[in-house]
Order: C-alpha cells, then structure tokens, then sequence
C-alpha cells in the first residue's frame, strides 16, 4: 500500500515539513514519486519512520540517527555498529528514567504533604466553622 505525504504525516505523527526535512538530511530515503511527481510512502517507509520517532523521543541526537541511518544501506556488515548505537543509546536512556524516576519521587513527596496540609486544614475547619483565626 502506499500513502501520500499528508496520509504518511498523519499516521507517523510528524509534520508534511518534519517528513521533507528527514528525507533532505538522509534519515529516510526519498521515497518513490507517482506519475505527477508526488511522494509515494510504503508501509516500510512508515514503519522506519515509527522507528525513527521512538529514537527522537528518547533523545537520540539528529547526527547519531543519520548515521544509524546510513548504516542500515550498508546491510548486515553494518550490524556490529548499528548496534553499538543501540547498546549506547538504550544506557543513556536507563540514566534518563532513573533521573525522571527520582524526580517523580520528589513530585510524589511534595503532592502527599500538601494533601496532608489541606486534610489538617479541613479538619480545623471541621472543628473550627467560624475559621481557624479565633
């Protein structure tokens, strides 16, 4: 199946200008044009472009992503340093969630002391309807 560049933007998620500027960096392959010179995605197409969303969320840099990408063209004499990236990328994400993770931990902390504060409030005003000020 194929798709034009608006229906390959929607499914990917990413923008006509994001799908342009990916294929003018050499991230993905220009993909083949119909008879009126338009773009023409396939599914592989859209499932590299999935692939290349999920190295983008985890922060991969631009540079390293072009140069997984112009390894892949090489094929299977390019797997050993394909994956090295990988092997790399997947710690600097581990670091990434365990710094997400302690500051999930302080949010969490400082959420449950402001409902204690608001439940002893509550419970003074309970105590105390004409305020907790007399």
């Amino acid at each position: 199946m194929t798709y034009s560049i608006a229906q390959a933007a929607e499914r990917s998620g990413l923008s006509i200008d994001t799908l342009r500027y990916y294929e003018r960096i050499g991230l993905v392959d220009p993909p083949a044009r119909d008879a009126g010179g338009r773009r023409n995605y396939s599914d592989e197409d859209l499932q590299w472009l999935e692939f290349l969303t999920k190295l983008r969320t985890t922060g991969m840099p631009i540079r390293m992503m072009r140069e997984y990408a112009q390894l892949r063209h090489r094929g299977v004499g390019s797997a050993g340093r394909r994956k090295q990236i990988l092997v790399e990328h997947r710690a600097s994400v581990l670091e990434r969630i365990a710094e997400l993770q302690g500051c999930l931990e302080v949010l969490n902390y400082k959420i449950t002391n402001y409902e204690q504060i608001e439940s002893k409030m509550d419970t003074l005003l309970t105590h105390y309807p004409e305020g907790a000020t007399a």
